[in-house]
């Protein structure tokens, strides 16, 4: 137990470590743990911003959830940005170049600002459309637009946040990203239930940008402040087209991944409304919330194999970074599966907590129980796809999640929904079956070893 709480103790502290080196246990442990921490109160704000958003009725709880479906192309954006940030910065502190990760996070960190301005610029005009476009009916979009408007408009703060992180992952300072959105989290959990009584819906949203905005700032200090191993500085943002073919060569296709992924996940938010109404969509979102619960530290965990893979794979320690590939699935197999016998016993009570509509109820567990039986294959298949994506080959899962999506998840959903009248049970299966799928391709895949040839 001291060993443990030692380890602990290390990995939260963010005392610089060479993870081309020594234990790969030990080395997955450092960055696994500030990882999962890091997301677990992500996660946690998502249940607790549901919570008091719950009491406002089904129809606040349609819109955050038809919001976050389609603000979730932003979270693609985001996430593709961060992907190829970590894999460009792990592989130059791989290299002992930490000059040259900063120089990469810097021109990363230009092509956010670009791509933010378009999106919140569209967000913000067009919010009513958006929220009709996803199946909204009449009330939802006259309720929920300045909701959806105020989301749209700090779509900044979630870029920021998400590819700040991602290069501090990248230079396999975990903690400080940790931190960052710890500090993020705690001030959206304080500020959400006192600005939904003050403002209603609306509320949350204003919550939500302050918290992100103020993690966002923490992040900068500890970018500029030269005490850490990338040590960020005025000229590292002198445009440089030559990094910046190279951080969208690898970005694109980790963005379209992830578009490709949300966009799915659109589709079926659409299809649950349409076939079930409002109660069966309030019902669903809110068994997503308490998937994405348990599926963010699980993410933390899978990018602690992408950091070792770069670092690793810039040491030219090949063998050690797909070591450190499989004994991350281990450990990720193991936590998800627990979760998978909890959803599978303890639906009801779990969304019991969020909503005291029966009809509301009854969708919401159904869902969480269809879902909650692939977490299994969750688990491997994130760990897979991450490892992938931290070597740079973000190209084979973004195919790997367009066939697997939308030519075998939303077809499979409609068929079973429509042509077969399932309705929502129908789209509900769908999920975990498209799941499982991604899992097996993306281990073939990774088995296969090409991405040990991969050049950032």
């Amino acid at each position: 137990m001291k060993r443990i709480f030692q380890v602990i103790r290390q990995s939260l502290n963010g005392e610089e470590q060479d993870y081309t080196q020594g234990s790969i246990k030990l080395a997955v442990f450092l960055l696994a743990i500030p990882m999962i921490l890091e997301l677990s109160l992500e996660s946690v704000f998502a249940l607790v911003d549901m919570f008091f958003v719950g009491k406002l009725g089904q129809n606040a709880i349609a819109t955050v959830g038809l919001t976050e479906s389609v603000i979730t192309i932003v979270y693609s954006l985001a996430m593709g940005l961060s992907t190829a940030a970590t894999a460009i910065v792990a592989r130059r502190i791989g290299e002992k170049n930490p000059e040259a990760g900063a120089h990469a996070g810097a021109q990363a960190l230009l092509i956010c600002m670009a791509i933010t301005i378009l999106i919140s610029a569209l967000g913000v005009a067009f919010a009513g459309n958006i929220l009709s476009l996803m199946g909204a009916n009449a009330d939802v979009v006259r309720d929920g637009a300045i909701f959806t408007r105020i989301m749209f408009g700090g779509s900044i703060c979630i870029m920021l946040l998400f590819l700040i992180n991602g290069i501090f992952r990248g230079a396999g300072n975990a903690a400080i990203a940790m931190r960052s959105l710890w500090v993020a989290s705690i001030i959206n959990i304080i500020l959400c239930p006192i600005f939904i009584h003050l403002f209603g819906l609306k509320g949350a949203a204003i919550a939500t940008v302050i918290g992100r905005s103020t993690g966002v700032l923490y992040q900068c200090v500890k970018l500029f402040n030269g005490k850490n191993m990338l040590k960020f500085k005025m000229h590292h943002f002198n445009f440089d087209p030559t990094v910046i073919k190279s951080v969208i060569t690898i970005a694109w296709p980790a963005s379209l991944q992830f578009v490709i992924a949300s966009g799915s996940w659109m589709v079926l938010a659409r299809l649950v409304a349409e076939t079930g109404g409002t109660a069966a969509s309030a019902g669903y979102q809110i068994a997503v919330r308490n998937v994405v619960f348990f599926i963010l530290p699980a993410w933390g965990l899978s990018n602690a194999a992408a950091t070792l893979v770069g670092q690793n794979l810039g040491a030219k320690q090949i063998d050690r970074a797909q070591k450190s590939v499989m004994l991350t699935a281990k450990y990720n197999s193991i936590f998800m599966g627990f979760v998978m016998v909890l959803f599978l016993t303890c639906a009801h009570p779990i969304i019991s907590f969020f909503s005291s509509n029966e009809d509301v109820i009854g969708y919401g567990a159904q869902a969480l129980r269809i879902m909650g039986a692939g977490f299994l294959f969750y688990g491997i298949g994130m760990v897979m796809i991450q490892s992938l994506n931290g070597a740079g080959d973000t190209r084979t899962p973004t195919i790997i999640n367009l066939v697997c999506f939308w030519m075998f998840q939303v077809p499979l959903a409609y068929f079973l929904a429509v042509v077969l009248n399932f309705k929502t049970e129908g789209a509900f299966i769908a999920i975990p079956v498209a799941e499982t799928a991604i899992a097996l391709t993306a281990w073939y895949y990774f088995k296969r070893g090409k991405w040990k040839e991969i050049k950032v």
